[in-house]
């Protein structure tokens, strides 16, 4: 888990970041000596200054060898300046070492006042990492309409699901919840649900629960207490994890890991901020609370309890407090917080209390990339996307008169996921994208590529067209949805 150097001590990779990152970061680290955790760390450079040299990435290749080697980092936050690089360095680090688990626990804090003080929130967030709408796979189907491709496999929700019992065996807990939209998107949302139900009867200790992800934001707000582990999809995951970080205080407060299973990276969830940069007035404790979930992934117990206790005391004694809990005229300075927490060491808050941890076990899923094996598989027919200015009935017959001789038959169209065409009856706006649904007229037949092919010619010698997904059956069932409105 961890590259061992000639000293005994483990390795890690620091990235100070950009903005206040190196300020949170100098806190952390400075803790880190103070427990005298057998730690080592080799200072790399990610985000805004590496985006400035040309590297579009944000992330050069000795940052990266260095993470191949320790397989452990700590990382303050980065920036992605505007006209520097194409994607966010965090999410390149995130995607380029796997790590699917996005970990963000929210508990109260003494004297940190929010309109929940007393309530006893104490939850974590799992959001798988990787997939979903953050594949970032988008394309401008026409002038006016655009589409992005949520992507979500069998395989991602395995990992992230069997991660979140684990997480909550690993630190006691006894219930989680699977958040998702599976109530509309049937397939995506929905897989993560029917993994989530299959998975669960393996972990007979912790209760399981599926909840409607708006149902979830709206639980959060009115009773947070009920939850412990709450796992979910990337986006829904993003929303709800900094609700819950507003929840205990903001973010400030809020710190995360990164986790796969060959590398972990921690890091607050707040940006780089960079209008307080260099003022020594920023609140460091969620890149201390970071750095202590990475003490536990690297086991040390100890140090990790060491270093909390003495947050929650010296909260609880409430005489150093930052800018933003106080006020940022009276707040006590970064360097004064972090100090009175090295003096607070060995002592535990009275109103409080820590965890106790065990090493976590990480899922181990085959690494085959053919995940689910149907035994029968069959394309029915195809749905080929259109651009035209024409309404839906004049686009409806035209199509209907270019495959009259073609092994296919027009089932509908629909824009925006409603049929429009045959009429409903309905009262729908349009826009110039159309999904035309084409069927097989022999029903118990399979369309051919070169089938498939034909007709797109078809269709091509009068209408622009733009994308086109085969409409398949696996194990007998179909593996599309209907539109709203189709029979």
């Amino acid at each position: 888990m961890a590259y061992i150097t000639e000293s005994g001590k483990k390795l890690i990779t620091v990235i100070p970041g950009d903005g206040i990152g190196p300020e949170c970061v100098e806190s952390a680290l400075k803790l880190l000596q103070a427990v005298n955790a057998p730690i080592e760390w080799e200072v790399r450079d990610a985000g805004a200054s590496v985006f400035r040299r040309g590297i579009e990435s944000g992330v050069p290749q000795d940052t990266i060898e260095s993470i191949r080697k320790t397989r452990v980092v700590l990382k303050g936050p980065l920036e992605t300046p505007v006209g520097y690089g194409e994607k966010s360095a965090n999410v390149t680090l995130r995607k380029l070492f796997e790590t699917y688990a996005n970990v963000r626990p929210v508990r109260e804090f003494p004297n940190v006042p929010t309109p929940y003080s007393g309530r006893g929130i104490d939850l974590v967030v799992v959001r798988e990492n990787v997939e979903d709408l953050y594949a970032g796979i988008e394309h401008m189907q026409t002038p006016g309409v655009a589409q992005t491709l949520k992507i979500i496999s069998r395989k991602g929700c395995e990992k992230i699901v069997r991660f979140a019992f684990e997480l909550a065996r690993a630190e006691g807990r006894r219930k989680v919840h699977c958040a998702t939209k599976a109530n509309i998107m049937k397939f995506a949302e929905g897989m993560l649900k029917r993994t989530f139900e299959e998975i669960a009867p393996e972990y007979p200790d912790i209760e399981a629960n599926h909840i409607i992800v708006d149902n979830c934001a709206h639980q959060l707000v009115k009773r947070p207490e009920q939850f412990e582990v709450i796992v979910t999809t990337n986006m829904n995951g993003d929303i709800l994890s900094d609700l819950t970080s507003a929840l205990i205080g903001g973010l400030g407060f809020a710190p995360s890991a990164n986790i796969g299973n060959e590398v972990a990276i921690f890091e607050a969830v707040h940006g780089s901020a960079p209008k307080y940069a260099g003022q020594n007035v920023i609140n460091p404790t969620a890149v201390i609370l970071s750095m202590v979930m990475m003490l536990r992934y690297l086991e040390e117990f100890e140090a990790a309890a060491t270093i909390e206790n003495a947050i929650l005391y010296t909260l609880e004694e409430g005489r150093v407090r930052t800018g933003d809990v106080v006020g940022y005229d009276k707040g006590a300075k970064t360097t004064e917080y972090t100090d009175a927490i090295i003096a607070n060491l060995g002592k535990k808050p009275r109103t409080v209390q820590v965890r106790d941890y065990r090493p976590i076990q990480l899922p181990q899923v085959p690494p085959d990339p053919v995940f689910v094996r149907p035994q029968t598989r069959r394309v029915v027919g195809v749905d080929v996307f259109v651009e035209t200015d024409l309404y839906p009935e004049p686009l409806g017959r035209a199509l209907e008169q270019l495959v009259a001789e073609s092994p296919f038959k027009l089932k509908m169209v629909s824009s925006r996921g409603t049929k429009v065409y045959p009429p409903t009856g309905a009262i729908t706006d349009v826009v110039d994208h159309y999904r035309c649904r084409f069927l097989l007229r022999d029903e118990a037949g399979e369309a051919t590529d070169a089938q498939i092919l034909e007709l797109i010619q078809r269709i091509g010698s009068r209408f622009r067209w733009m994308h086109i997904e085969k409409l398949q059956e696996f194990d007998g069932s179909m593996g599309y949805t209907k539109a709203q409105g189709e029979d």
